[in-house]
């Protein structure tokens, strides 16, 4: 089954992405509340960006691949909102929500972005699927964890978990549509798309991480 073939290919980016210290750290509950409000930004940066580029691949799947736009349309249907979960998130932490919304994202998200943006308008619509793989699967891997962890050692209420908690959850399930769609992909081409994206967005999600670093608490 390809998406068997899809973990295994991309399991070295993967475990990268995983290592990092910042990952470990709040896996450990060994965070800042200024880390896990700068985690929160850049989600809000990128996640804001969902529903434009599942609309954009939609739009540009060839015919041979029009089954797919089901599983875009039910996709959009779960992740519209999100970003402002996001922004709930960082009220309720103690940020500057409206700060975040008009603020500009680091580099690293930015990159990221401009790279899914790309891959679907300038190479191939299913780059996207490289994207979604790795924050799903991400999430599914650690969200969950990482949640109670970073709540209790910076003693924050549910509400300002709800990113987190809401992914852990909803990914799991988006995990098993996703895998039934890739599986039924059979042009050699297509795969090959799919495993260099997640490969490429995988070091490209790293660097969001890398980018946060220590910051002041």
């Amino acid at each position: 089954m390809f998406h068997d073939e899809l973990v295994a290919r991309t399991g070295a980016e993967r475990d990268g992405l995983i290592a990092l210290s910042l990952i470990q750290d709040a896996l450990r509950g060994q965070v800042t509340r200024a880390q896990y409000l700068e985690f929160l930004a850049q989600a809000y940066h990128h996640v804001r960006h969902t529903v434009p580029l599942l609309m954009a691949c939609g739009l540009r799947l060839p015919e041979r691949l029009a089954w797919l736009r089901a599983g875009i349309v039910r996709y959009i249907e779960e992740e519209a909102g999100h970003d402002e979960w996001i922004l709930d998130d960082i009220r309720n932490t103690g940020g500057d929500a409206e700060g975040v919304r008009r603020g500009d994202p680091s580099h690293a998200t930015e990159v990221m972005v401009a790279y899914a943006y790309d891959g679907i308008l300038r190479r191939n619509a299913l780059n996207f699927f490289g994207m979604a793989f790795v924050l799903e699967g991400t999430s599914v891997q650690l969200a969950t964890r990482a949640a109670g962890t970073i709540r209790q050692a910076l003693n924050l209420p549910e509400n300002a978990m709800t990113y987190l908690t809401s992914h852990g959850v909803l990914d799991i399930d988006h995990t098993k549509t996703f895998a039934g769609l890739m599986n039924r992909l059979d042009a050699v081409e297509d795969r090959e798309t799919i495993v260099r994206a997640a490969k490429t967005f995988y070091r490209l999600y790293a660097d969001i991480f890398r980018d946060i670093g220590p910051v002041a608490a």
